[in-house]
């Protein structure tokens, strides 16, 4: 399909990990664990310096009163948590309400219109984060040139309110991202975050331009802008507010997007899935929440207003509408979520015999 090798061009060639890491999916090769780092590796300077961790990097705050408590709430997103912290307790409780309540197998037909609203109300919970990119479409012609020379990693699950975060940050930079959901039970992705950073704990972000990785979110959301905003800052809002309201779409969805679907396949796709969107879009969040749940790892090829990547979305697909989703396993693109789901939850099913 002419589209679609149209759209393949700027889909990055699967590689694989060598022997030794017992995964054979592609990904980029860089390994936290193994990789050996320069003295001389990019760092920020004066307050907020980047400081070695041994092979792993992560962000000492500039700010002197800094919240302490980040870093254990974190934690406690990544799998429940053992810490005493009041967002470990909150959590012990929250994930089996939400699982109770949520609308049980995501792969049967649903209540769109419930669907839709409660999207919706996540939505306007986060606005106006994640909806719009800073970039000035105005001065670039070709939106590959908005992206580093290799594309960052991110492991994270969507129903994660610190993973939101960087989400809505790497929108706003407008980052095509290599995505590896990591939900509870997850099979593949939690495994390879124990192994490159030493930890089970969301976000987790692997820079292989600049060989720094890092958990943390307000210290991620603060590199990736200092890396790549091109002079921006982020704003107060989106460092602070997600303690307040980041919370809202994971209650208002039931916690989609946080479970490994029980009849998910075990067995990667050969090459990642693409997909067209934005972090604030109400129907492109319901097809991440799936991605997560069947634990596709994808391209996310973000589009907020104002992205010059729309450019690719209009010759890929014909529109400006996400979600828009192209699998190269199969040759299939599809722009409309329900069906995206539909194809999903059959194409990414365990084959039963």
């Amino acid at each position: 399909m002419a589209m679609l090798s149209q759209s393949s061009s700027f889909t990055n060639p699967p590689q694989k990990f060598s022997s030794n890491t017992q995964f054979s999916f592609p990904v980029s090769p860089f390994s936290v664990s193994t990789s050996k780092f320069s003295p001389f590796s990019p760092r920020l300077l004066g307050n907020g310096n980047w400081v070695s961790q041994g092979n792993r990097f992560r962000a000492k705050s500039a700010d002197p009163d800094a919240d302490p408590g980040f870093s254990q709430e974190e934690d406690a997103v990544s799998s429940g948590g053992t810490g005493t912290t009041p967002s470990t307790s909150f959590l012990s409780v929250l994930c089996p309400l939400l699982k109770l309540f949520s609308a049980g197998d995501p792969s049967q037909e649903r209540n769109y219109l419930l669907e839709v609203a409660t999207s919706s109300l996540s939505t306007l919970s986060r606005f106006p984060w994640g909806s719009r990119s800073l970039s000035d479409s105005s001065q670039s012609e070709e939106a590959t040139t908005v992206d580093p020379p290799t594309r960052l990693q991110l492991f994270e699950f969507e129903a994660c309110p610190f993973c939101r975060r960087v989400r809505e940050a790497i929108t706003e930079l407008d980052l095509s991202v290599e995505v590896y959901p990591c939900p509870k039970g997850s099979v593949r992705h939690r495994e390879m975050v124990r192994r490159f950073g030493g930890k089970e704990q969301f976000p987790f972000l692997i820079d292989p331009n600049t060989g720094i990785s890092m958990y943390e979110s307000g210290e991620i959301v603060k590199y990736l802008f200092q890396q790549y905003g091109k002079g921006k800052s982020p704003s107060t809002g989106l460092l602070e507010s997600t303690l307040f309201t980041g919370w809202m779409p994971t209650i208002l969805r039931a916690g989609r997007g946080m479970t490994l679907w029980e009849k998910a396949r075990l067995d990667p796709p050969a090459k990642k899935l693409e997909l067209f969107s934005y972090e604030n879009n109400l129907y492109a969040r319901i097809v991440r929440e799936a991605l997560c749940e069947l634990e596709l790892p994808y391209i996310l090829q973000n589009v907020g207003e104002g992205s010059p990547r729309t450019k690719l979305l209009i010759e890929a697909s014909g529109s400006k509408e996400v979600p828009f989703i192209i699998d190269p396993n199969t040759g299939m693109q599809i722009g409309d979520y329900k069906k995206i789901l539909s194809y999903l939850f059959q194409t990414y099913a365990m084959v039963t015999v």
